[in-house]
């Protein structure tokens, strides 16, 4: 059963492209965010990076990704000052 076939038959798929770019992309922000706010001692921005890094493996559809990373990015924005 190490087939691709057969996974999908189990309704295992693989991400597309753009889902693993963004993914990545938003999982590397997370982290540059836990580290900064770690470092200044800014537990929203902290708490961000931390939902930066690990909401990909709760969404699986890729527009929900790039909303809800969106979304936390800007939260991150808006914490800055």
């Amino acid at each position: 059963m190490n087939t691709l076939p057969g996974l999908q038959s189990l309704g295992f798929t693989l991400p597309s492209p753009a889902y693993l770019f963004g993914a990545i992309v938003f999982g590397l922000i997370g982290f540059v965010a836990w580290r900064y706010g770690r470092k200044g001692r800014r537990p929203l921005t902290q708490w961000l990076g931390v939902a930066l890094m690990f909401y990909p493996y709760a969404v699986s559809r890729t527009w929900l990704l790039y909303a809800v990373g969106a979304a936390l990015c800007a939260g991150l924005f808006y914490d800055r000052g």
